[in-house]
Order: C-alpha cells, then structure tokens, then sequence
C-alpha cells in the first residue's frame, strides 16, 4: 500500500545525507516522500528525491540572551504553524525526523496531531532538539548504541537500525581494500565534513614538511579545503612537491573514500558510518568543544571496532600529525586489518531496516511485532 511519508532534517549534509537514503528507498517501495528542511536546502539538498521541498522556519536555541531566545521562540513557533498547516493539507501516514533544531516544529506539529512518528538519531548521544522530541514519538531508530542512558530511557521505543547512506555509497562498498605496499602510491584522503574544516588546511602543510622526503614522494593527497585556505594549501604542496587535488567540495566523496588508503576526517556520524561501510581506515579528529561531544562518542564506536585512531585535535600539532602518517603509511598490515574492522562495524542495510520501521509505523502496528523481522533481515545481510 503507498503511503504518504514527511521527512524532516535540518538543513546541512549530516542531517540530509541520510534522509535522502531514507527517501529514495521509500520511493524504490513505491511510497510518496516530500521533505520539511529549512533554507539551507539549497547547498545541499539539490537533488532530494522528494516530490516535494517545504521549507520551515527555524533556528538555533543558542546563548542565553533574553532578545536572542524571544527570537528563537518566535521562529520556531513560526514553524510550527506552518507544520500543522503542511500535515492538514498533506495528511502523511508517518513523519520521520533526523534531527537538529529544524525538525522541532514539524515532529511536534506530528505529536499534536497525532501522526505516527519516528526520530532517527545518527550519532552515539542524543542531540538536544532529539531528546526534547524523544519521549513524544511513536519510536526512536539509533545508529549506534546511546550512552549516558539515552538507551535504558527509551528502550520499549528504540529500535537499532543504524544510520542510512547514499546508494552512491554502498556502490562504492563494493571496491576491496589494496593495500599499498613499499614504495607504492599512498592515497591520503583529508576532509572536513559536508561544510570543510580549517584546522586540517591549518595542520596540513607543517605535517607536509616534517615528514620525510621518501614519504613525501609516495603522497598522493586528495583534500578538501574551504576556498579561502586554498591558496595556501596548494603553496605548501608546490613548494614541497607533493601529488594534491584540492577542492572545497566533491560531488563523489564515498568513490574517493573507496580509492583511499587512509582516511583523516572529522567523525560527524555520516562520515563515520560511511568510512564503516565502505571499510577504509580513518584517523579520526572530533570537532572540539562540541556540547554533547557527539563526534567523539562516535570516533570510540569505530576505534573500538578496531577500525580507526581517534586523535583530539588539541593533540594533533603538525609534529603529531607527520610522525602519525609516517607510522601507518609503513603499516600496509595495520590499515588492511583496520580497514576490515571498520567494515564489519558498517551497517549496508541500516536504509532497509530503517524503511521498515517506518512502513511498520506507518500501519500503525505495535513496535513489538516489528522485531524478530528486523532481526531475520539482520541475520541475511
């Protein structure tokens, strides 16, 4: 039977990628998807494959200046109101949220209504928006295992799906992992997330000219900069001689992770769970001063698979960061047998389990009736 399904993501590369898988595996189901996002829709939900785009008021709860919250209060009641008017005309089976403040106004909108729904969380702590919406849900789909309690206090509405990539991303799981052996090529792939990182343009060219000549030489590197620190960044690999494609954005980022022999990133959760399904070893280097600490839950997720060495970035100076490329790039079996470990952290039918859920939510049948069919397709992938 076709339903209609709302999704709703705040607008940055982190929220939308795995929404985007959502939507188009409920549209290979025959089910219509139309999506609730805020502006920034346009820099990275281009191509949604949603009948739909609707673009809802929003913001940040950020700073504790009366003016500054008066107005977060008003843009989001703002949403709100346009969200019940967007689920009365659309009368949707289900709504689906993936987090950050832009999702507030349409999952409560769904709460108040009464339309099933289900709040995805991507990483290994809940967000703030998702813990608000959390106990107004119908269920709660995680990526990895919740700490600091999150999973004790939603367990009867938890259900492990793991977090959705891009079909573009599991084609490229499908390349094994090459080792490069002594005096071959070494591919170094370096970026920051959905919007780059400055620190990696910053720390990248004083590793450059610590390490080894030898070293240098086998350097193919392939990274993304902001385009202000692209002048610099490509000075430094002039200068020193150094194989580099630089841009501050690549449409194919999960071919270019699959062609990588060692992956320095950012552990945002859509970057963490594609390094895991594609199975590529990562340094991993968590955003600092994050609230809830998001991306170092999921750097130790991956680490203790085995399959990754997070480094905090107050610790990785240019000398840190050359002494530790050097070490892994002579360590061909090391990052074979972390890129192995990663992979069998990865979850390739997260999608799957995950439009199950919603089809199951969608029908309006007890939560306890989806589990041994979650745990069968578990079992056959």
């Amino acid at each position: 039977m076709a339903r209609t399904i709302l999704l709703t993501a705040g607008g940055t590369g982190g929220h939308l990628f795995p929404a985007q898988a959502l939507a188009a595996e409920l549209g290979r189901r025959g089910h219509v998807v139309e999506l609730a996002t805020d502006a920034r829709v346009s820099d990275f939900g281009k191509d949604f494959p949603a009948r739909a785009v609707h673009v809802i008021s929003s913001a940040t709860l950020s700073g504790k200046s009366p003016v500054a919250l008066a107005r977060t209060a008003v843009k989001l009641g703002k949403g709100l109101l346009q969200s019940r008017r967007l689920i009365a005309r659309l009368r949707p089976d289900a709504v689906v949220g993936f987090g950050g403040y832009p999702t507030f106004p349409p999952m409560f909108a769904a709460f108040l209504g009464r339309v099933p729904s289900v709040l995805h969380e991507a990483n290994a702590v809940m967000g703030r928006a998702n813990r608000m919406l959390a106990g107004r849900v119908t269920a709660v789909a995680t990526s990895f295992p919740l700490v600091d309690g999150d999973d004790s206090q939603f367990a009867a509405k938890s259900v492990r799906t793991g977090n959705p990539v891009r079909d573009a991303v599991i084609a490229a799981s499908g390349r094994d992992y090459e080792a490069a052996g002594p005096g071959d090529a070494f591919r170094l792939l370096v970026f920051g997330g959905s919007q780059g990182a400055r620190f990696f343009s910053d720390a990248m060219p004083g590793a450059l000219e610590r390490m080894t000549g030898e070293e240098r030489a086998r350097l193919e590197l392939v990274q993304q900069c902001r385009p202000e620190d692209m002048a610099r960044m490509r000075e430094a690999c002039d200068r020193l001689g150094v194989r580099a494609e630089l841009a501050s954005f690549f449409a194919d980022m999960p071919e270019r992770i699959a062609r990588a022999h060692l992956v320095l990133c950012r552990s945002g959760a859509s970057s963490v769970s594609e390094l895991a399904v594609i199975g590529r070893p990562s340094v991993l280097v968590p955003l600092p001063h994050a609230l809830d600490n998001d991306q170092g839950r999921n750097a130790e997720v991956l680490a203790k698979a085995g399959g990754a060495w997070p480094v905090r970035q107050a610790d990785l100076d240019a000398e840190r960061l050359a002494s530790l490329l050097g070490e892994l790039m002579a360590a061909p079996e090391r990052l074979a047998a972390a890129a192995t470990a990663a992979r069998a952290a990865g979850h390739p039918d997260a999608v799957g389990r995950l439009a199950d859920l919603v089809e199951h939510v969608a029908s309006r049948a007890p939560l306890s009736a989806l589990a041994a069919h979650l745990d069968q397709r578990g079992s056959a992938s």
